[in-house]
């Protein structure tokens, strides 16, 4: 079986560091992708956030500030792949299209259709007001042109099993000729943790393009991972997506997240590949 390709997602877009373990600053970033790098990950699938005193529980979009962090990542990793972020909630994205320019990373996340984004509290009440993360097939095909243009690997983001086979449409349109699925697993109106939903979703996926899981919560998490590695999938986590260890031990940083999906990936007679394996892989080009 092919070696496993793994991504550390290092600390998402809004958790507040003021109550869990995110990295925010340049340093703190390159740190932590330098634990997860270390531990096995290729790929750093990265969010900024705003440096101001006191506003890193806040995204930012500021090339300058991405570019230092991006980097301060590969000044410690060597060969490390870049994955940055693309989502935004609303019709103006400009801005983004502009950071992926200014940038320029090896990949970048796309997200491929859109979701009712809700979640309830154990009495019922929404955790916050209901709200739809749109990502009409205009907004996604002006992120994949910019990606083109600059030379984007992109990796398409599926919350359902709808959006999965909207990818294969959009290569059949021609909107793009190469799709990395990421199956986004865990978000309460999208698709669950569930490992035996692994099976489907690989068989609506394009054939003989590459997948992965994100799986996101803290119920059925490692099992969905297990099931992943064993099925031939590459394999990511980190703080953005999960908080917790296969034993329910809380990790105070991404390094023993990434420890943890080794151990997966050889459990499942699998070796983890290197940054140089995965850009072969991939057909990216050496590193920066």
């Amino acid at each position: 079986m092919t070696k496993a390709i793994i991504t550390c997602a290092l600390t998402g877009v809004l958790t507040n560091p003021d109550q869990h373990p995110v990295p925010v600053t340049p340093a703190q970033m390159a740190a932590e992708a330098k634990r997860a790098y270390d531990a096995g990950a290729s790929i750093m699938h990265v969010h900024y956030r705003d440096q101001r005193p006191g506003m890193g529980h806040l995204p930012t979009w500021d090339p300058n500030i991405c570019i230092e962090i991006n980097d301060a990542i590969r000044s410690v990793c060597p060969g490390v792949i870049i994955n940055m972020t693309t989502g935004v909630v609303g019709p103006e994205y400009g801005h983004v299209l502009e950071y992926l320019r200014a940038c320029k990373p090896e990949m970048a996340a796309l997200n491929a259709g859109t979701l009712n984004y809700l979640k309830t509290r154990s009495n019922g009440q929404w955790a916050w007001p209901p709200m739809v993360f749109d990502n009409p097939v205009e907004k996604v095909k002006a992120h994949l042109d910019v990606m083109k243009e600059v030379g984007i690997l992109p990796e398409f983001e599926c919350f359902d099993i709808g959006i999965v086979r909207s990818v294969g449409l959009y290569i059949e349109n021609g909107m793009t000729e190469h799709a990395d699925y990421n199956f986004v697993m865990g978000v309460a109106s999208g698709m669950p943790a569930d490992p035996d939903l692994l099976p489907l979703l690989i068989k609506y996926h394009r054939e003989g393009m590459p997948w992965q899981a994100t799986v996101i919560g803290r119920e059925d998490v490692w099992a969905v991972h297990e099931r992943a590695a064993e099925l031939g999938g590459n394999l990511r986590t980190g703080l953005e997506d999960c908080f917790y260890l296969p034993d329910g031990e809380k990790a105070a940083s991404n390094g023993p997240m990434i420890e943890a999906l080794a151990t997966v990936a050889r459990r499942a007679g699998r070796e983890v590949a290197s940054p140089a394996e995965t850009r072969e892989r991939m057909g990216l080009a050496g590193a920066h």
